[in-house]
């Protein structure tokens, strides 16, 4: 093992866990949003749903739809 892998490598640890804790404050954030907004649908307007599209189809769709089965309410 050469040693500049060891930087690396702490690298990649530091980026993945920052990376984490950002999902974990946003995955906070939403179940916030929706226990404030309960059972009500919400609305979307043109531009917000071209926003999610754009964001979705840079995920793929493997990932939205592992995300979409997360974050679907159980009736």
């Amino acid at each position: 093992m050469q040693p500049w892998h060891l930087l690396v490598f702490a690298l990649v640890s530091w980026v993945n866990r920052e990376q984490q804790l950002t999902i974990e404050y946003l995955k906070t954030g939403n179940s916030i949003f929706r226990e404030m907004v309960g059972k009500k649908r919400i609305l979307l307007t043109d531009e917000q749903r071209r926003r999610l599209a754009v964001k979705g189809k840079q995920l793929g769709r493997k990932l939205l739809s592992e995300l979409s089965a997360i974050f679907t309410p159980v009736s």
